[in-house]
């Protein structure tokens, strides 16, 4: 190899050690999860002035984070570390309107403790709602980093910019896909191997919505995949499974597929 190639490679070697790897990054939004969910955690705080110390700590940690990654150069990173802290009760507002709908929607859930600590579902949506959180606020590539975390973890992909309203029940979930520009309404209920997709992925439609809307109280059934920034689902919906759609439907639809199943004897096979 050419002492060109192995310089080139050198240099960023160097300038990889001093970033944080992806996994203990996205370690501070678990921590900060669990801070604000004992059930993950076994650990218990004695006092308000010890659970100030830890917020605290973690707004710090957050600002070195924003300092390491080198994302943005010229922000205040004491100051947006500040202001997401700020948000911190309305996010937990939300996790906990969607820890209500995982429980009230699923037959199986035995207690919102349950939600916590073992739901995928709830799992990937707390990252989603730091993340999102992070994104409004201006900060780069952490927000991205947390759902891939989460992504990886549970098989989930949520893009931190689509605009997710309360009351979100993602059921089982592995496989889904939710879109950058993305907007769902509240009450939606949604399982697994559902995408929520663009019909087309030019680079030069970055700044375009490619992602579908969908209204409050519509339930998305496995394996559908919804397509298109102009595609619309209404209020009320019910899509079925493996349904593909690429067009708007009015309020009050029921969406799917008519499937023609046959069962013959082995006398008939014969």
């Amino acid at each position: 190899m050419k002492d060109e190639f192995l310089r080139h490679i050198f240099k960023k070697q160097q300038e990889a050690n001093s970033v944080p790897s992806n996994e203990e990054i996205s370690n501070w939004a678990l921590e900060l999860i669990q801070l604000l969910y004992p059930e993950k955690s076994k650990r218990t705080l004695h006092s308000i002035d010890e659970l100030k110390t830890e917020f605290k700590k973690l707004e710090v940690e957050l600002c070195k984070i924003m300092e390491s990654t080198k994302a943005c150069l010229h922000c205040n990173h004491a100051q947006l570390s500040k202001d997401f802290f700020e948000t911190l009760p309305e996010i937990y507002r939300l996790l906990n309107t969607d820890i209500k709908a995982i429980f009230d929607g699923d037959p199986a859930a035995k207690s919102e403790f349950e939600v916590v600590r073992a739901y995928p579902g709830f799992y990937a949506i707390s990252f989603y709602r730091l993340a999102h959180a992070l994104y409004k606020l201006g900060i780069p590539l952490l927000p991205r980093i947390f759902t891939e975390y989460a992504h990886s973890k549970t098989g989930i992909d949520i893009h931190p910019a689509a605009e997710i309203d309360e009351y979100f029940h993602i059921d089982h979930g592995t496989g889904i896909v939710i879109g950058e520009t993305c907007k769902i309404g509240k009450h939606v209920k949604m399982y697994q191997g559902v995408t929520l997709g663009a019909l087309s992925v030019h680079k030069s439609m970055a700044d375009t919505k490619r992602h579908p809307t969908i209204g409050d109280r519509v339930v998305v059934y496995s394996g559908a995949t919804i397509l298109g920034g102009e595609t619309v689902i209404g209020n009320d919906s019910t899509i079925g499974g493996n349904v593909w759609l690429t067009k708007s439907v009015p309020a009050g639809s029921f969406v799917y597929n008519i499937a023609e199943v046959r069962i013959s004897s082995t006398k008939e096979k014969s």
